[in-house]
């Protein structure tokens, strides 16, 4: 077998593509016509209330009169503020990422008791089943480490002795499992990449049960192991404000969508890695890398306000950039004043590029930080809000860890485990009925023709009957 996927030709596929494009078309006038809440959000721009939660809220404006009016963004992880847990953990210069993983799958705080024997029971699983990383990381590498995430999610189905068991039992001891287990898998879907792709050494360290889940990060992905606690903590922060982010965000209702259905917990999980890797999602943080090179590249002097400023305009007019229209790290669906975890980011981002020697780095990112607003305005004549989001910063913390581009998002993925866990349990528990919001049909009746009455661009009778309307 090739271990190339054969490939169509353009000449094959260019008919194709043209029939597809030729019968696919719906107008955008139709969908304001039919009340279509397009991406589940409702005209202000609000989303669909499509269900209720415990786990986390996420708030960024307030409604009066019926018009949205902006504030200061908020994020509660079972209604305790993302800055008491940060603050905590901080001035206690320890670990917390898997404390708030305990806070987000159980709906408490821990005890020291209760934290010390999670992380016995999460060291104890983080090793993969025996001849998995050969058989199932090493003899097929991926230019992606999120798609080798979800392919190895999806493989340790095989390994379960019981993976359809939906009870909540189950599914926490698989959320726990999957918990532990996904920093290992990341680290050895990069290393096989590095051997494969990039023809570099590969390092299989294996993991130390008594190092909390940001060490065994940074250990297994260096080659020489080495890391400082001000790292470690520093990537724990980040894991930290990654955990979770409420229930509409497209990854946890993805795998809250596939859980009502009654699906297993590997392809549910597998839903959530599959729509995180996108760059409207987790991967707009490969997306903020990508435009800061651009601007690097393109600005003569990228302290000046106003030749950054310039190109900015450019890029929100497509004409720079990736074209797309965006200054990616900037704006967000709820938040509008605020993102609270791109405050709590650039505040160790600042102090970290001090000693890092990232200022230049980070003065860029602050300079685009204050300048998008004006200029969206400017361009758009638009006075919406709009404030960072958490991908500005997060990019520039995972350089200054050392961390490489293709973890990226993967290590959004190690974090939001966590939370896709407590909403899958939460789906299970309270959810009882499969998720299934309508969709209207704008098709016509047509007539079928039978084949040898065919020809290429035939059109449908439009005086055409269908058979239950005939007398």
């Amino acid at each position: 077998m090739s271990s190339i996927i054969s490939s169509i030709s353009k000449e094959a596929l260019a008919p194709l593509c043209n029939e597809l494009l030729n019968h696919n078309k719906i107008k955008s006038d139709d969908f304001a016509r039919y009340d279509v809440k397009r991406g589940l959000r409702n005209a202000d721009g609000t989303g669909v209330m499509a269900g209720l939660t415990h786990i986390c809220s996420v708030d960024g404006y307030y409604i009066s009169d019926g018009e949205r009016v902006p504030r200061e963004g908020r994020l509660r992880y079972r209604g305790i503020d993302i800055n008491d847990i940060v603050q905590a953990c901080v001035s206690e210069n320890r670990f917390g990422f898997e404390e708030t993983a305990w806070l987000l799958m159980f709906g408490n705080l821990p005890t020291q008791k209760q934290l010390d024997s999670f992380c016995q029971i999460l060291a104890e699983a983080r090793d993969l089943p025996e001849d998995f990383i050969e058989d199932m990381i090493m003899k097929s590498p991926s230019p992606n480490v999120m798609n080798k995430l979800s392919r190895s999610v999806l493989s340790l189905y095989s390994y379960d002795p019981d993976p359809e068991d939906t009870s909540i039992e189950n599914v926490l001891r698989q959320s726990i499992q999957l918990l532990a287990q996904m920093p290992t898998i990341m680290s050895y879907a990069y290393q096989v990449k590095r051997r494969h792709y990039y023809h570099k050494s590969m390092y299989i360290h294996p993991v130390r049960p008594e190092f909390m889940t940001a060490e065994t990060v940074l250990r297994t992905i260096r080659s020489n192991k080495e890391f400082t606690d001000e790292e470690a903590k520093l990537l724990d922060l980040c894991l930290i404000l990654h955990a979770e982010h409420g229930g509409g965000n497209n990854s946890a209702f993805a795998t809250r969508v596939l859980t009502s259905s009654l699906t297993d917990t590997y392809a549910a999980v597998a839903a959530g890695i599959g729509a995180l890797k996108g760059p409207r999602h987790g991967g707009a943080n490969l997306k903020v890398r990508e435009m800061l090179e651009y601007i690097r590249r393109d600005v003569e002097d990228i302290t000046s306000e106003e030749q950054v400023a310039d190109y900015l305009c450019r890029i929100l007019k497509h004409e720079a950039g990736d074209r797309s229209g965006l200054i990616y790290g900037m704006g967000h669906a709820v938040y509008t004043l605020s993102d609270p975890r791109a405050i709590i980011l650039k505040k160790y981002a600042r102090s970290f590029s001090e000693k890092c020697g990232y200022m230049e780095q980070f003065n860029l990112i602050d300079m685009v930080e204050r300048l998008t607003p004006e200029v969206f305005e400017r361009v758009k004549g638009s006075k919406k809000r709009v404030c960072a989001n958490v991908d500005l910063y997060s990019g520039l913390i995972y350089d200054m860890l050392r961390i490489p581009e293709d973890l990226f998002t993967p290590l959004f993925c190690v974090a939001r485990m966590a939370g896709w866990s407590a909403h899958r349990m939460e789906e299970l528990m309270t959810g009882g009925r499969i998720i299934r919001p309508a969709y209207k049909s704008v098709s016509l009746p047509r007539q079928y023709y039978p084949i040898h009455e065919r020809s290429e661009g035939y059109v449908a009778d439009p005086n055409y009957i269908p058979s239950e309307e005939r007398v």
